[in-house]
């Protein structure tokens, strides 16, 4: 029996447009809503969000009992982070921050067993084996990862090219919060020659036959579809929440 296939890979490879929620709030009901509300996609924000790999797990059971894809990022480039990942159950991670074409090697060569990696294999001790109800998920599971690298600074920009070409990237986002503080644009992230560079970007990475993704404020979502973006985040349960709460709360009574 061999690792689950990885529907999201796939779908990113064809190119198919892939719209998706970012989970921050770690709440397991909520998680469940929002896997059955439609996405192609829910993000367990492990970077930003307070989860420990024991609530990443519950995240990544709750979203497989609605069919919807989860992509766990990570807090960093570390690769017992994606092992202990990997092992709970994830298929696809997005790693914070890759800067050069041997940070994005190092990514990859984490999310793979030997020859192709360096990821240990714990066997019998991970769910991701169905703690070892899948006899052939340690030789087929390299095929199944999905690796998502983010591009988030000035560095990772002028090497984009190189690490989009990494083979076993899958996909390159941006993240503009980020891009725009190291570009000098974090009070102005309007600017047009700041979001050239994002256009720029994305051309980049479609040239080099990966797809791209990006975060970006609701009313770029159109523009930046139309520049290349195949990957895209709609939002975070956070901020529909605050924005929901905060409606009501000013609501006439």
């Amino acid at each position: 029996m061999p690792a689950p296939k990885n529907r999201l890979k796939q779908a990113m490879a064809e190119g198919k447009l892939l719209r998706g929620l970012w989970l921050a709030l770690g709440s397991e009901p909520l998680t469940e809503i929002a896997g059955r509300a439609g996405f192609d996609w829910c993000l367990v924000d492990g970077e930003h969000a307070p989860f420990d790999p024991a609530m990443i797990r519950r995240q990544i059971i709750a979203l497989e009992n609605t069919g919807t894809p989860a992509i766990v990022r990570v807090p960093g480039n570390a690769d017992w982070i994606l092992k202990q990942v990997l092992d709970v159950g994830a298929q696809t991670v997005m790693v914070p921050m890759v800067n050069s074409a041997e940070e994005a090697r190092a990514a990859v060569r984490a999310c793979r067993y030997p020859p192709q990696g360096i990821r240990g294999d714990g066997g019998y001790t991970m769910r991701a084996s169905g703690y070892g109800a899948v006899p052939d998920y340690a030789s087929t599971a390299n095929a199944e990862v999905c690796v998502i690298v983010q591009a988030e600074t000035r560095a990772a920009l002028d090497n984009l090219a190189e690490i989009a070409a990494v083979d076993g990237v899958d996909c390159v986002l941006f993240g503009p919060a980020d891009l725009a503080a190291d570009l000098g644009y974090r009070d102005n992230p309007t600017a047009p020659e700041f979001w050239q560079e994002i256009r720029r970007g994305i051309g980049v990475i479609r040239a080099a036959g990966k797809a791209a993704g990006i975060f970006a404020p609701p009313q770029r979502n159109a523009e930046m579809v139309a520049a290349g973006v195949t990957v895209l985040s709609l939002g975070s349960d956070a901020a529909l929440a605050t924005a929901t709460l905060q409606a009501l709360a000013r609501s006439e009574t």
